[in-house]
């Protein structure tokens, strides 16, 4: 075993750290192996968008200090940046195990700097937090989350005045105070004058926004909805926002009602899967409804369920839901002639082209941006009084309408999709019927999301691996078709592989690459940002005709993509 790492695990095992820790470090040593080197072979890295990781002692672990650290740097870079004014943060958390812990000491060591907070009263969802910012005009915000990560996952995202998460140049700059901070340097001895509660009043506020987006009452008295909140934090202001924008049947499945971080009904909170939405899609059955919602534990994402034109129940994937929800406030804006010259939307690298196609359709401008959803907020923030957000997503089932949120919003975007099915249906359609008279307009587009988990320290040297050879060696062809143009979001290259022509890309540096196949296919690799992960995406279109063309174009779909699949050795 490495020396630096047994080193580093001795310092726990001493002050300043408490007994506990201290007791938990020397098991660690103890024990060795390799749950010792996965604690401290490196720092939890505090990336663009905070803290995600196993929660337990040790430098790569999610706990008392770790948190403490980057509370202390954060506290250090708003002193510094506002020096003369009186600085509020804004503290919410989701359901897992250990997040109101987590909250209250963020809580303590923030107020311990002298900045006031204002905390959740108890679990809020994601979203809640990036409004309450900007409700109460505080500085920052923080929430203490790993969103749909397995249980013994935790995590902490920073957010700025702006209600988004940071990007740059606060993202890098506060990621180096909390580098310079050492665990000694991090206070503790709170000030509990400097820390205020907040929770219902919020609530009702933002519930009064969601609201204010309803583009149509048609058909919301009729509409039968199962919902899910996977035992997270959207448990009552989802069915609140509903009922508040006029739907009276919501079914609420009882066994994933109750918060629970343990999330002991499914094997992921994750509404990406299907089998987190298995017990919703049976009482979907049972109940003859129309619309399954599912969100994840922090309520930033949403999946749904509808029926297909056979009656059967299906689950959309991220960018059918949003193509579909795009469609659907697009042209109820152009009929209330509310599209504007200066109008726009948004959406990822990875989210389907189809979204674009939509845009033009309509005359609006689609902006296109990395993945995560803070590039979308940035748009908002930098065009704000410029032009007009209206709508943006992502293909990881992540929805924003409006504003006045400044996240991907489970809670605001399933009270428009509801709204659209409800409208559908009131037109003789339904959700579904809708996605198909989009493809028979644009072309059926097909996706699949690969990922594939790497875990701990190899795992992430792997994960580096795979992207550099892709870098150095790029595939000449995938699936026999010969690749047209390779996209290098690390150096910024948009390269024309037949012609060598080479033009920058206007993004800020990510490590992803995009290839395009000479029948307009695209795959994309990507390492998660966020889990142990890296993912491959694969989007195809093919023509359609009539709707008996669709079943045809979903299986060339899925063979192409299977090819693409093959070439790559996965």
């Amino acid at each position: 075993m490495e020396t630096h790492i047994i080193e580093s695990a001795k310092v726990w095992t001493q002050l300043p750290f408490d007994e506990q820790t201290r007791k938990e470090a020397q098991q660690l040593i103890d024990a060795g192996g390799k749950e010792l080197i996965d604690a401290f072979y490196t720092d939890l890295d505090f990336g663009t968008g905070g803290l995600r990781g196993i929660m337990g002692c040790g430098t790569n672990r999610i706990n008392k200090y770790t948190i403490g650290q980057a509370t202390q740097g954060l506290a250090n870079y708003l002193k510094k940046q506002f020096p003369y004014q009186s600085i509020s943060v804004a503290i919410a958390h989701d359901t897992r195990n250990g997040s109101r812990q987590l909250s209250e000491l963020t809580a303590e060591v923030l107020s311990a700097n002298g900045i006031h907070v204002f905390l959740s009263e108890s679990f809020r969802p994601t979203p809640w937090l990036s409004f309450t910012i900007r409700e109460l005009g505080c500085l920052s915000g923080i929430v203490l989350t790993a969103s749909h990560n397995p249980p013994e996952y935790n995590g902490y995202k920073v957010y700025w005045s702006d209600g988004g998460q940071l990007v740059p140049p606060h993202d890098k700059a506060v990621i180096q105070e909390v580098r310079a901070v050492r665990f000694e340097d991090i206070r503790f001895d709170k000030k509990p004058e400097l820390i205020k509660l907040v929770g219902k009043e919020i609530d009702e506020k933002y519930v009064a926004r969601i609201k204010g987006l309803s583009l149509n009452q048609a058909g919301k008295d009729r509409l039968k909805i199962v919902f899910t909140p996977l035992h997270g934090t959207s448990v009552e202001l989802l069915p609140a926002a509903l009922r508040a924008s006029g739907f009276t049947n919501i079914q609420i499945v009882e066994k994933q009602k109750t918060p629970d971080g343990n999330f002991p009904t499914v094997k992921s909170p994750n509404p990406e899967e299907a089998e987190a939405l298995s017990m919703a899609l049976q009482m979907a059955q049972d109940e003859d409804a129309d619309l399954i919602i599912g969100t994840d534990p922090d309520a930033d994402r949403v999946g749904i369920g509808v029926k297909n034109l056979e009656n059967q129940w299906i689950l959309l994937n991220g960018n059918q839901t949003g193509a579909v929800l795009i469609w659907y406030i697009l042209d109820q804006y152009k009929q209330a002639g509310r599209l504007r010259t200066n109008s726009f939307i948004a959406k990822s690298i990875v989210t389907t082209d189809l979204i674009n196609e939509i845009a033009r359709a309509y005359n609006v401008e689609c902006m296109e941006c990395l993945t995560g959803f803070k590039w979308i907020a940035d748009f908002i923030r930098r065009f704000e009084g410029v032009k007009e957000f209206i709508t943006g997503c992502e293909e990881s089932y992540g929805y924003l309408v409006g504003d006045f949120v400044r996240d991907k919003d489970a809670i605001g975007s399933a009270v428009m999709i509801a709204e659209a099915a409800a409208w559908a249906k009131s037109q003789g359609s339904s959700f579904y019927k809708l996605l198909t008279d989009i493809w028979l307009k644009f072309g059926y587009y097909g996706e699949k999301l690969i990922s594939i988990t790497k875990k701990g320290k190899e795992g992430l040297e792997e994960i580096d691996r795979m992207m550099e050879n892709l870098r150095r060696q790029p595939p000449k062809e995938l699936g026999g078709e010969q690749v047209v143009r390779m996209l290098d979001y690390k150096s910024l290259k948009d390269t024309n592989t037949l012609t060598g022509d080479v033009t920058a890309i206007e993004l800020p540096t990510s490590n992803v690459l995009q290839f395009y196949t000479q029948s307009g296919a695209r795959i994309t690799a990507r390492p998660s940002g966020t889990e142990p992960k890296i993912k491959f995406y694969f989007s195809v279109k093919i023509p359609v005709h009539s709707y008996d063309d669709i079943p045809q174009a979903a299986l060339t779909v899925e063979k192409k993509i299977n090819s693409y699949m093959t070439s790559l050795g996965l």
